[in-house]
């Protein structure tokens, strides 16, 4: 059985005092950020637990996820994609239905922005809202992510950073 980093439980969420080692936190904060407008990313594995951030493009640190959570180090990888990828792409769809995440981003930065005009359209089924949401992501909302082990260790480091002990704050949207 793989080891969760110090400090974790095996709840995931019991981590407040969890210390993420640095290369997890440089990963997840200053690496390498992937814009949703360009998805699919081929570098997202098909297969596989992780952590990903999502970051406003003017820095705010808009959300933390994880995906795999029933994958193990005995887990045997799919043919079709599961873990990490189906959720960024589920996230990248902009649809609400069964996305928590995208009914955050409609409620929070979708909604205060729309005119009496959208609003009448999405009333009338001219428009959809979730086309907004999917619009709202694409430009203004870019990921960062990490394939972990398992997805005990994807829980605990999304525990640990919302609690705020990576030392960038909690996102705004899950704290």
């Amino acid at each position: 059985m793989t080891p969760l980093p110090r400090g974790a439980t095996d709840e995931g969420a019991q981590n407040v005092g969890m210390t993420l080692p640095p290369e997890y936190v440089c990963g997840l904060a200053d690496g390498t950020a992937h814009q949703f407008g360009q998805w699919p990313n081929p570098k997202v594995p098909k297969f596989g637990a992780g952590v990903y951030t999502i970051w406003h493009s003017d820095g705010a640190f808009v959300y933390v996820g994880m995906s795999g959570r029933g994958i193990s180090e005995t887990t045997v990888p799919r043919n079709t994609p599961h873990g990490i990828y189906t959720r960024l792409h589920s996230h990248a769809s902009g649809r609400r239905s069964g996305d928590q995440f995208c009914v955050y981003v409609a409620d929070r930065f979708v909604l205060p922005m729309l005119t009496q005009e959208d609003i009448a359209a999405i009333t009338s089924g001219r428009h959809q809202m979730d086309t907004y949401v999917r619009r709202y992501i694409h430009e203004n909302l870019l990921y960062r992510y990490l394939i972990v082990q398992d997805g005990r260790t994807a829980l605990a480091i999304e525990a640990a950073i919302k609690a705020g002990t990576w030392g960038r704050g909690r996102p705004i949207l899950n704290p």
